[in-house]
């Protein structure tokens, strides 16, 4: 696939400080505006980290697709025992980069779409993304997404994501809980904000 400036690197390639994840529409039309960067599993990952400390309100993170915005609310709402899980990705630098943070609700949906790691049957439930290039109007079926062709990102991989829950820097507006998904069967939900839950940060490359 074109983009403007050159075709785009394979999924799950060495990319930007990390591996090409995808691309977003962040006006949900269809049309790119980012490249999608996961940050590399052992700088970028965090294996049990709470979204907040407490399952109450959060300041902001309302955008299902805005994730810098989301992560830039968190941690202007509080400190990093507030906000554990915002403030891990805000100061990460990697790559020379310093730009990572928290994915939103359907960027990690591209994540997962992209760079499943199993062959587990997906959860029908979950799914339309409007803001994945191409946009997704209808929800998974048991074999799409199939597990990534990326080598690396295979279950095992030096670089998948665990078979679990990973948050995502979208609130709930349940005020206790924030979203987040699994990444076996891609079942996306809503979990209380003091639960220790997997992260994986991101960054976009402008298209």
């Amino acid at each position: 696939k074109q983009g403007t400036w050159g075709t785009l690197p394979a999924i799950g390639s060495a990319y930007g400080g990390g591996f090409f994840a995808g691309q977003i529409s962040t006006a949900g039309n269809g049309i790119a505006d980012y490249n999608l960067v996961v940050g590399p599993v052992a700088s970028a990952q965090n294996s049990s980290i709470q979204y907040k400390n407490a399952n109450t309100a959060a300041t902001g993170a309302d955008s299902v697709i805005d994730g810098p915005q989301n992560t830039a609310d968190l941690v202007a709402g509080g400190s990093s025992t507030v906000y554990p899980a915002a403030h891990f990705c805000n100061d990460l630098v990697i790559g020379g980069f310093s730009d990572w943070y928290m994915p939103a609700k359907n960027e990690l949906e591209v994540c997962y779409y992209n760079l499943k790691p199993t062959t587990t049957s997906n959860n029908t439930g979950a799914g339309t993304n409007t803001n994945a290039v191409p946009s997704r109007g209808s929800n998974y079926t048991a074999g799409n997404p199939a597990q990534t062709s990326a080598a690396d990102f295979k279950d095992t991989g030096t670089e998948d994501f665990s078979a679990v829950i990973y948050w995502s820097s979208s609130d709930h507006p349940a005020a206790s809980f924030a979203f987040g998904q699994i990444f076996n069967t891609g079942y996306q939900a809503n979990y209380g904000k003091n639960g220790l839950y997997h992260l994986r940060a991101v960054r976009r490359v402008a298209v």
